[in-house]
């Protein structure tokens, strides 16, 4: 049976994973353009860089929620062989659904991260274009949650899966046991 403690604490840290997406999503950097005090160039100014660190932790969270069910289950490749049935054909799918939904939400988390901690440097004239103030797109963060979410149903099924496929499985040892019709007679 599955262990009840890994998936809660699972659980655990793909909720503060999606809460820190969210929260980065809400508090995403935006930026203005001023003049400075001699009005002869515009440049940007950027609120909050918060969710930069709210990006990184909800990424490092579901990174290790992700370690920690890739190590009990060991990887889906080491360890005991697996019950040839249902349980091992979910299994294998739900691994390789659960690994794109993790590459995609830290993929996004990442990227998210990264835009909202660049902030233009350039001044221009003002007579020129204002300056180009870039700031994350809306949505990045949140596609990161989505994918958070996704990856943490997968992943308990997955790992339910798993141990009922690994559980039931007795491999034939040979040897000492006797077969169907061979018991003996007294």
């Amino acid at each position: 049976m599955a262990s009840k403690l890994l998936l809660i604490g699972v659980f655990v840290l793909d909720l503060i994973a999606f809460g820190l997406a969210v929260a980065a999503e809400q508090r995403r950097s935006t930026a203005k353009i001023v003049p400075d005090r001699d009005e002869n160039y515009n440049y940007c100014v950027y609120d909050s860089d918060i969710s930069t660190g709210y990006g990184v932790g909800a990424f490092l969270f579901l990174f290790v929620s992700q370690i920690i069910i890739m190590v009990a289950s060991r990887c889906f490749c080491c360890g005991k062989p697996l019950k040839p049935g249902g349980s091992r054909a979910c299994a294998v799918i739900l691994f390789i659904i659960c690994w794109v939904f993790f590459l995609i939400a830290e993929i996004c988390l990442l990227a998210g991260s990264v835009e909202n901690a660049y902030h233009t440097k350039y001044r221009t004239l003002f007579v020129n274009d204002p300056p180009s103030c870039e700031t994350v797109r809306k949505g990045v963060f949140a596609a990161g949650a989505a994918f958070i979410f996704f990856t943490s149903i997968i992943s308990k099924f997955y790992y339910i899966n798993y141990s009922s496929a690994r559980e039931s499985f007795q491999p034939y040892l040979g040897g000492g046991e006797t077969g169907v019709g061979m018991g003996t007679y007294k």
